[in-house]
């Protein structure tokens, strides 16, 4: 038998691109090298018999019912514990390889298959451990298990929640200890308490579930959760502030992204009623642990009880740890049987289900496209994944985010401008800030509508020459409020545009003012009363700080009118230096945000 490289290199821009190119990959020709870079170049070519089953490496326990729909399909090769030198050896022979939290899939891992590993499974949520870049380089498809675990991380919640509040851990240690301390460990009643959820998804929505059954007034802060399900529940949507400073205890069940990283800090506690108390059973990061420490010295938080920490597990000297305040376990979450053999059955079906060539809606990365495509687009799909990142920041309050409308402005046939790229990579600017999904081609619709975003897409015909793709890309965001007034257009949604120019995404318009601002690194949005010397008045206190200014444009009605200043940095100024920017007596408002 014989084989020739383009069997197995096939590569489409639809939704189906991952899928299409596993199926026409055939099974027995599972150790076809492939390199990914420009186009396909085949490095080795082994060939097998046509009916050889796939081989799964599963290399952190299992449930057994997800073993056993591995086993009706694959050849299944169950080696735990592997140092990273033993798996980079085994994964040459593999097809799929299932991991937990334990086992780093890097580089290495993709690098030694020899481009036969076609699916990594996560056998859970949170996907740290997987090298998502070098998966999608190397063509293969990364898949997780997200719902499984829902109601254990919930009950646990629930558990510390409880347990917190009655000093339970600390009273069993007395006990066993031989004292007998009933006066010492008082506790604090739920009933009539104000529960803050942070992060309002499957987990955080159980929870809220479960303490308005314990007799709590529950609020929650989710910047996507849809106001008609938390009213369902009886359950009021507020703002970040209003809910970390009037709630009485805090659950954590956001997802770990530069956006969450330690925003429970120093600034974060001074603002929180004295006594609060603390549950986190999400990610760790999300909590500045040394900050922690010192709210609960200084009296501001009365206890914690946490599941998940910044390095786990955490040193044994650990400050937070051996507080007497704090209750601690194991990253315990998702450990019940039911959910062991919950998340067992999801990941062997998604798993099994791309070895078929089946489109997965729990895939986390990108799959492949067209080399000519992508140089093509390239440029604009970061426009489009930066213009949703700039549309979400800039949205205060309201309803939530739930529509979404794309204009594109381009002088080609709309036969000729597939956007399918380009609308999953605005989905991903809108929703991956405060996500801890990961948006590509494959997911993004699937995702927005999971969140009840709905994008709807207008093209614009333009007259002249197709020779480029797109003339621009404007994103409106639709019922909400804006953290910057100018960014609402005359038309009343949250407004930005932008274009390509010299390959280098630009910004051109914030609501209804013109303006031309390169979109890297940052951007920092005024608006003034237009008179002479606020650029040097602004770029000076920039350069006392040694922050670059990139680029800078103002936009305006008329001259001596209302402008708006687009100001690029290099680096992040210093909140005093945004202070000063604000207290300029013809800045009106301004914004500092992150692309």
């Amino acid at each position: 038998m014989a084989a020739s490289a383009s069997s197995a290199s096939l590569q489409l821009s639809s939704p189906s691109t991952t899928a299409t190119w596993l199926r026409h990959r055939p099974l027995g020709l599972s150790s076809l090298s492939l390199r990914h870079h420009r186009d396909l170049q085949p490095r080795r070519l082994v060939v097998l018999s046509m009916d050889a089953k796939p081989t799964i490496l599963v290399s952190e326990k299992l449930g057994e019912a997800g073993l056993n729909l591995l086993k009706e399909f694959a050849n299944v090769d169950c080696s735990y514990n592997l140092s990273p030198e033993e798996l980079c050896t085994k994964i040459s022979l593999c097809d799929a390889l299932i991991v937990r939290s334990g086992t780093k899939v890097n580089r290495d891992v993709f690098e030694s298959s020899a481009g036969r590993l076609k699916v990594v499974g996560r056998a859970g949520v949170g996907i740290d451990n997987v090298d998502l870049a070098a998966a999608t380089e190397h063509g293969c498809l990364v898949v997780n298990a997200p719902t499984a675990n829902t109601v254990a991380a919930a009950e646990h919640g629930i558990a510390l929640l409880t347990a917190m509040a009655r000093n339970i851990a600390q009273a069993d240690a007395s006990v066993k200890a031989g004292k007998w301390e009933r006066n010492k460990y008082v506790g604090v009643s739920l009933v009539g308490k104000t529960l803050a959820v942070m992060g309002f998804g499957k987990v955080g929505s159980e929870v809220a579930r479960r303490a308005k059954g314990l007799g709590m007034h529950v609020i929650a802060h989710d910047p996507y959760a849809p106001a008609d399900r938390a009213h369902a529940i009886g359950v009021q949507l507020v703002s970040f502030d209003v809910a970390i400073s009037t709630a009485d205890f805090i659950s954590l069940h956001m997802p770990l992204t530069a956006a969450t990283s330690k925003i429970l800090n120093d600034e974060n506690f001074a603002k929180m009623k004295k006594g609060v108390r603390i549950i986190n059973v999400a990610r760790g990061g999300v909590i500045d642990e040394e900050a922690l420490v010192k709210a609960i010295d200084a009296g501001i938080v009365a206890q914690a009880a946490l599941d998940v920490f910044t390095v786990e597990p955490p040193p044994k000297d650990s400050k937070l740890v051996q507080h007497e305040n704090v209750i601690a376990t194991p990253h315990l979450g998702a450990s019940t049987m039911e959910a062991q053999e919950g998340v067992a059955i999801e990941i062997a079906e998604a798993v099994v289900g791309a070895l078929k060539g089946e489109l997965a809606a729990t895939a986390v990365n990108a799959p492949m496209v067209p080399a000519q495509v992508l140089t093509e687009l390239k440029p604009y799909v970061a426009l489009g994944e930066k213009l949703g990142r700039l549309a979400v920041q800039l949205v205060a309050g309201g309803d939530g985010v739930k529509s979404v409308k794309v204009t594109y402005a381009s002088a080609r046939a709309p036969d000729d401008l597939d956007t399918r790229l380009l609308r999953s990579m605005i989905t991903k600017g809108l929703i991956e800030p405060i996500s801890s999904v990961f948006v590509n081609l494959v997911n993004a619709d699937f995702t927005a509508k999971q969140r009840g975003l709905r994008i709807t897409e207008e093209r614009i015909i333009l007259d002249g020459s197709p020779e480029n793709p797109l003339e621009s890309v404007q994103v409106q965001i639709a019922n909400v409020e804006s953290k910057f007034a100018s960014a609402i257009s005359d038309s009343g949604e949250v407004t930005v545009e932008g274009r390509v120019k010299d390959g280098i995404p630009h910004l051109t318009k914030v609501g209804s003012f013109e303006v031309d601002v390169s979109l890297e690194g940052s951007l920092i949005l005024c608006r003034q009363v237009d008179q002479p010397g606020m650029i040097g008045k602004v770029g000076s206190i920039l350069g006392e700080e040694n922050v670059n200014v990139s680029f800078m444009s103002v936009g305006r009605i008329a001259p001596r009118k209302q402008a708006v200043m687009a100001i690029g940095v290099d680096e992040e100024p210093s909140k005093q230096s945004l202070k000063r920017i604000g207290e300029i007596s013809a800045v009106e408002e301004f914004v500092y945000l992150k692309l």
